[in-house]
């Protein structure tokens, strides 16, 4: 009975060692990931680089001679239609609330 019990204090020890090294783990990886997928980073990056980012694509695009289908522009025309509508929305919002 007490080999038992011994057997299970050991289990129960090594159990709490790996809990404890699993989670340190994962909270280093979400340090890590918080840099890549944080949305503030990533805005403060493009304000800063947007002109870099802009030339960037028009090279890629001509290098690798880049032309939208049809579709390809009906769906681009009709995200800038809802996002320019969501834009005036929250604009008449503030005024209302203004």
């Amino acid at each position: 009975m007490e080999e038992r019990i011994k057997e299970l204090e050991e289990e129960n020890l090594r159990l709490k060692a790996e809990i404890e090294s699993i989670t340190e783990t994962l909270n280093k990886t979400k340090v890590h990931l918080k840099r890549y997928t944080a949305p503030v980073n990533s805005k403060e990056y493009y304000e800063k680089n947007k002109e870099e980012c802009i030339r960037r694509v028009k090279e890629y695009q001509e290098r690798t001679n880049y032309k939208p289908t049809q579709e390809q522009k009906k769906e681009y025309n009709k995200n800038f239609r809802r996002k320019e509508k969501m834009k005036k929305a929250l604009e008449e919002e503030k005024k209302e609330e203004g």
